[in-house]
């Protein structure tokens, strides 16, 4: 979700007077994590917004629903920098036309996208993903 609040340094939005700061907030369904993931997503959601609207955003949030709370994200040159290394490995990859084998981990039990992943096509089943979605389309 993108919250705007009214700034003297925002933009203008179409149907509304004065000047708008835009907000992303990341809504989660459990707790904060201690790796950066949820933070460089909404970092990353940061970036399209701020070339979408030609603006620079500073912080964001994350709302998780366990503790109900937001945390303030404020999106540094190091969490930037970090986005861009994954960013710039994953083009890499693309142009190379590989996709890596999905890992499975506990995470993946909560993941919005496990059904769309393959997690299970790992080391220990050799099985290739056309082998894998000829099965499930039968």
């Amino acid at each position: 979700m993108v919250e705007f609040y009214s700034s003297n340094d925002g933009i203008p939005l179409n149907g509304y007077n004065g000047l708008w700061r835009p907000y992303p907030v990341e809504y989660k369904r459990g707790k904060a994590k201690l790796e950066d993931c949820d933070r460089l997503q909404l970092c990353a959601q940061a970036v399209c917004l701020e070339e979408m609207l030609c603006v620079r955003i500073e912080t964001g949030a994350l709302f998780y629903g366990e503790p109900r709370r937001r945390e303030v994200v404020k999106f540094t040159a190091e969490l930037r920098d970090k986005l861009k290394a994954i960013v710039e490995d994953m083009h890499k990859l693309y142009e190379q036309k590989y996709t890596p084998k999905a890992v499975k981990r506990e995470g993946c039990r909560s993941c919005s996208l496990k059904d769309l992943c393959l997690p299970k096509l790992g080391a220990a089943n050799e099985t290739s993903v056309l082998e894998y979605l000829e099965m499930h389309l039968k």
